[in-house]
């Protein structure tokens, strides 16, 4: 083919035009094969004439093919053919309302068919050039005899080639982060969350859909909630419940969840919680409290209850119970509950007495979270100097163990403090210190963690045996004076043992409106009360996922003193599962999170959210 002109030998045509001219070509085939051959082609404003072949540059008007996928309008690619870039002929387009287009020169084409081909003057009349040069029309000519070899493409067939575009663009695609939408990536689904060794004085639950199925149970419901909670039997739900109202299993479950055990049990007074408890025993009949046989009748029947207890933590058919004083809190856990391989206890808060009775006793015990804070403090202070590293060990607090480089630079600070005095002569008229003031200096730090978190003591292992004959013969555990004097510590459990009663919390649901934006929307609450042991909080959560078809959120009210319980026992921890735990009564679901070791540190849950079956919480 001769060079055209405006053409440049060395102008390279993009990859993707030539793609398409191949596409185009091939398309072109399938014209020819037709038996209409060019005459099938019935594109409006094109002719059968070379001339009328050549493509104008231009976007094209709007048509509508009601063959294509997709639907809706769309343009011609103006750019899907390299000739229009470069074309000396522009052939002007009218576009009619119908969204048709029509050639300028249709007249002109008409006088052409009649046999003045030759005319040169109408050409370039029609095209609004200059006369060309007998070279550039032979070019020309060479030119619409290639293209008319070619057969133009008509609407139709321009469709179809835009039509294998989006074939091709059905291919999957790699795409680069920012390409795809936050909306299409799926978040994790979270269905559990972590383990809270804390006790709960309250819980409140709000979900869209109705709570109202769990108020006023039948009595065949409380009656099968009771046995099965006795017997440790645990129903199976659906995953998802139509109508929670209607399903006796559920409601049955729900009050098998609301079952605790608690020795003594007095109806007139509320036993938990007793630390700042004054308030609930104000204006109570408390017989016991000046009735000293009557003490002693108390505690010896809360020992016995204390001994069957333990006895059946170390069998593993009780997996914790709680001690509730009106100085501290006691946690006991089964082996293999929290990540420990062994029977662990839990003291908050604590008193600098009563952890020197404790080691008096033979008790040995750790500081978990003073013990943190001193390796966090060694691992900033690698670089310190020896001799402040010495002063630093003396600051610390470590129960149990007296370091002999700190009494004797305290020892020498005393001597050297008052040996300037006699080099002067004036060491009489100075007033020394005395040695209480000395004892009291010495134990600043230690009676600072007096009542605080960082109080808590962890006793591990056989020293909780140890631990359980000290708490009978403690005389500190049971008030001397006040409302609560002469009354034995509560004791509270997710199993019978011996001595304890039957106690259930009490459950109270509320339908309100709550304002979203604008409106108003109908929410469900859900009240619980009570001593809320770490299982029942987690069997309550597991019975809402089905009947609120996994959306409900939940404020979760903790008791202060217990809070740090969720801390890390001092020695190893073993892996879940390795202790059998199958006989202690609890759902399967609960005893699988409690076994794992708590990710709370000294803080609890105090919000829990959850999504599509998806848990959120706060701490």
């Amino acid at each position: 083919m001769s060079q055209q002109e405006g053409y440049s030998p060395s102008f390279k045509r993009p990859a993707e035009i030539m793609r398409m001219r191949r596409k185009r070509t091939r398309s072109e085939a399938g014209v020819f094969s037709s038996p209409s051959g060019r005459g099938s082609t019935g594109s409006p404003g094109q002719s059968d004439s070379p001339r009328a072949c050549v493509r104008p540059f231009s976007p094209g008007p709007l048509f509508n093919n009601q063959n294509r996928p997709g639907g809706g309008m769309k343009r011609r690619n103006p750019f899907a053919n390299i000739e229009n870039t470069f074309s000396p002929k522009k052939k002007f387009l009218i576009y009619n309302d119908d969204g048709n287009a029509e050639a300028a020169d249709k007249m002109r084409t008409r006088t052409e068919e009649e046999g003045d081909e030759e005319d040169m003057s109408t050409k370039t009349e029609c095209h609004g050039g200059l006369p060309f040069s007998a070279r550039l029309a032979e070019a020309e000519k060479q030119e619409h005899q290639d293209m008319s070899s070619k057969e133009c493409l008509t609407f139709s067939e321009d469709d179809s080639l835009f039509e294998e575009e989006e074939e091709d663009v059905k291919s999957p695609l790699l795409k680069s982060p920012q390409a795809i939408a936050p909306a299409s990536i799926a978040p994790p689904v979270c269905t559990e969350y972590p383990a809270d060794w804390s006790l709960k004085t309250r819980l409140l639950f709000t979900s869209p859909l109705t709570l109202s199925w769990a108020e006023h149970p039948k009595a065949q419901e409380e009656a099968s909630g009771f046995s099965h909670h006795c017997r440790a039997q645990f129903s199976t739900l659906p995953h998802s419940l139509q109508d929670p109202r209607s399903c006796s299993e559920l409601r049955a479950a729900f009050q098998q969840s609301l079952v605790y055990w608690q020795h003594p049990s007095l109806p007139w007074i509320p036993l938990f919680p007793r630390i700042n408890a004054e308030r609930s025993f104000t204006g109570r009949s408390t017989p016991w409290a000046h009735d000293r046989a009557l003490q002693q009748s108390l505690m010896s029947e809360w020992s016995v209850s204390l001994s069957s207890l333990y006895s059946l933590l170390k069998a593993r058919l009780c997996p914790y119970f709680y001690l509730c004083s009106h100085q501290f809190t006691v946690l006991f856990r089964a082996a293999g509950l929290g990540g420990s391989s062994s029977i662990t206890a839990f003291i908050s808060p604590t008193t600098r007495g009563l952890r020197e009775a404790m080691k008096a006793d033979g008790i040995e015990f750790s500081l978990p979270l003073v013990e943190e804070r001193r390796k966090s403090r060694e691992q900033q202070n690698l670089s310190v100097q020896p001799g402040e590293e010495e002063e630093q060990e003396c600051s610390e607090l470590k129960e149990g163990e007296a370091s002999p480089a700190c009494d004797e630079g305290e020892n020498d600070d005393e001597d050297g403090s008052f040996s300037w005095l006699k080099e002067m002569g004036v060491q009489d008229k100075i007033k020394k210190p005395d040695s209480i003031t000395m004892q009291l200096r010495k134990e600043g730090p230690t009676v600072s963690l007096d009542h605080k978190p960082e109080s808590v003591v962890c006793v591990e292992g056989p020293h909780t045996f140890t631990l359980i004959n000290f708490l009978i013969s403690c005389k500190a555990l049971v008030a001397a004076a006040g409302s609560q004097a002469g009354l034995p510590p509560t004791l509270l459990a997710p199993s019978a043992f011996r001595g304890a009663t039957m106690h259930t919390l009490k459950a109270r649901s509320v339908n309100v409106k709550s304002q979203v934006g604008s409106t108003y929307q109908n929410i469900s609450s859900l009240e619980i009360t009570g001593p809320i042991l770490p299982s029942s909080l987690h069997t309550v959560t597991t019975l809402l996922r089905p009947a609120q078809k996994g959306n409900f959120s939940a404020a979760l009210y903790t008791h202060t003193p217990t809070a740090v319980m969720n801390t890390h026992a001092a020695k190893q921890q073993c892996t879940g599962g390795s202790v059998d735990l199958s006989a202690c009564g609890l759902h399967p679901a609960s005893l699988q999170q409690l076994q794992q070791p708590s990710s709370l540190g000294k803080t609890a849950l105090t919000h829990i959210n959850m999504s599509n079956y998806s848990y959120m919480w706060k701490n």
